[in-house]
């Protein structure tokens, strides 16, 4: 695919085109992708580390072919945009440089910023996308929201990461020890490690991260239940005593997904961990600008100077995160058609997770890639409030299972059914945990027990509230088949839309229905979610 110099400039020829995909899977879900780039002038092309064994190879041809390999992970449709800066930034770079065009932009991005290879520019480098919701909470141990969770990666760092083979390998530690009893675990920092104010990262400042977030995150508190303590033994070095051997140390340790054991300062950790930190502070490759933070409309992350990556290839989640862009911005589209203009044009350089039904108008423009990887995806959830009538009784929730009918939802939400297929498995289809014992209400649907179950279960006529997050394409098509299947077994529903953001801060209250309260939302979880069983299949499905 290539894509000509735009006819206003002929005179500076900033070609990309796509050369070919390599075959192969890649680990998790889309949730878990990063944000990569590439950016090129007439001298270098950035080379950027693979991060898994799905590799894309890309040539700019500026004077000379070079070439630069990305990695995504994802399991959504993916569209990348690719070719020339738009008209906006040429007139700005050509007036900046006296009319010296010398760059070209291959942006390929996904969920979450790693890292980018070597290279060379000489304008501020800035890679714009459209994220799949809009970034109101900040604190990634407060809740577990995806969208936060990736802000998270951004901003700060952890202690073990995981590698494209899912095996916990050191990130901001230079190592471990483990005693011959398994009982003691010695970690330590490596060096040059610093806060985004100065400050170095400490023993005690980890050790106050971790047991914040043990309070809120699953694996967290499993951990808590077998430590007997944590023992800063110098600014560099701290201990982990267990009371007896727990074989998830690491992977606790090094969990990727919601909620990620991020670092913060002692003094931020030391915040309840029911309540959001008040100031967003890292150690990681990007500066949040609270300066230009504007919710519901602009997360802007500037390149930190001092961050020292690792010397190691990246890998997955671990490795150098070498940044070569000066500054990411998310700009929030709530909008699918209005995205996707701007896709088009060249304002931004990805959107995250594209509109389903916008999909296939998309997929004859040669200047926009379109790609699904992850061969496990995602799983939907209906989700209801055990701590509100009617779903604080057993025989309502009952009542949930036989209302749905999973291919209503997949086709009503995505479409093409090449993007989905059913399952009655909690912990997804083709693992170690795939099991369909229980499965039976879930898998056939019946409108009538479904009906007698919910009055049994004590519904009485009231109107339950089911929240619409309406930015969310998936979740908002979710929402509306479900308002359409209580209606059918006699329930009285609201539709209350908002965005997820808002959703996410709402779902955290236990409040009645009176007082504001609700009864269902939907969400969904990646492969990650689902714990270590799952993972060291997926790891040794890749090896094979």
């Amino acid at each position: 695919m290539i894509k000509n110099a735009p006819p206003w400039d002929r005179r500076q020829q900033v070609l990309c085109k796509v050369c070919r995909y390599l075959e192969g899977f890649t680990p998790q879900g889309h949730e878990y992708g990063f944000v990569l780039g590439c950016l090129f002038d007439e001298f270098a092309c950035v080379s950027v580390e693979t991060h898994g064994r799905m590799n894309r190879e890309f040539s700019c041809l500026v004077g000379k072919i070079e070439t630069a390999r990305y990695s995504d992970f994802t399991g959504h449709p993916h569209i990348f945009q690719t070719g020339n800066t738009s008209r906006r930034e040429l007139n700005m770079l050509k007036k900046r440089f006296k009319n010296v065009l010398r760059i070209g932009v291959c942006s390929v991005l996904a969920s979450m910023v790693i890292g980018l290879g070597t290279g060379s520019a000489m304008a501020e480098k800035v890679l714009r996308v459209a994220p799949h919701a809009d970034l109101k909470n900040l604190d990634p141990i407060w809740t577990t929201a995806y969208i936060t969770r990736n802000h998270g990666y951004m901003v700060y760092d952890t202690l073990i990461a995981m590698d494209s083979n899912l095996k916990p390998q050191p990130q901001m530690l230079e190592g471990w020890k483990v005693s011959a009893d398994g009982l003691t675990y010695t970690f330590t920092l490596r060096d040059g490690l610093a806060w985004h104010d100065g400050a170095p990262v400490t023993s005690a400042d980890c050790i106050a991260s971790i047991q914040r977030w043990g309070k809120r995150d699953g694996m967290g508190q499993k951990l808590a239940k077998f430590t007997a303590s944590w023992t800063a033994n110098d600014d560099k070095t701290f201990t982990l005593k267990l009371n007896e051997p727990y074989g998830l140390v690491l992977d606790s340790l090094g969990k990727i997904s919601s909620n990620v054991p991020f670092m913060m300062p002692e003094r931020l950790a030391k915040t309840d961990a029911f309540e959001p930190v008040p100031e967003i502070i890292g150690s990681g490759p990007f500066v949040f600008d609270k300066d230009a933070y504007m919710p519901g409309a602009k997360v802007v992350y500037q390149k930190n100077t001092n961050y020292k990556p690792r010397s190691e290839p990246a890998s997955y989640a671990a490795g150098g995160k070498v940044v070569h862009v000066d500054r990411v911005e998310w700009l929030y589209i709530p909008d699918p058609a209005t995205t996707m203009n701007a896709l088009i044009a060249g304002e931004i350089d990805f959107w995250e997770t594209p509109s389903p039904d916008l999909v296939p108008g998309m997929e004859g423009n040669p200047d926009i890639t379109i790609k699904v990887i992850d061969p496990l995806g995602t799983q939907g959830w209906l989700r209801p409030n055990h701590l509100n009538p009617p779903f604080d009784n057993p025989k309502a929730r009952q009542a949930l299972l036989h209302m749905v009918k999973q291919a209503d939802y997949l086709q009503a939400i995505i479409g093409d059914e090449k993007f989905w297929r059913t399952c009655g498995a909690y912990f997804m289809c083709d693992t170690p945990l795939d099991t369909d014992v229980g499965a039976g209400p879930l898998m056939n649907q019946d409108l009538e027990e479904a009906s007698r179950l919910l009055k049994e279960g004590g519904y009485n006529g009231e109107t339950l509230i089911l929240m619409d997050p309406t930015d969310i394409p998936v979740l908002h098509g979710a929402s509306l088949v479900t308002a359409q299947m209580l209606r059918k077994i006699g329930a009285k529903v609201e539709v209350q839309a908002m965005d997820w953001s808002t959703l996410t801060s709402r779902r955290a209250e236990t409040k009645s229905i009176a007082d504001g309260g609700w009864n269902i939302f939907h969400t969904y979880s990646t492969g990650a979610d689902v714990g270590p069983a799952h993972r060291e299949h997926r790891r040794l499905r890749w090896l094979r």
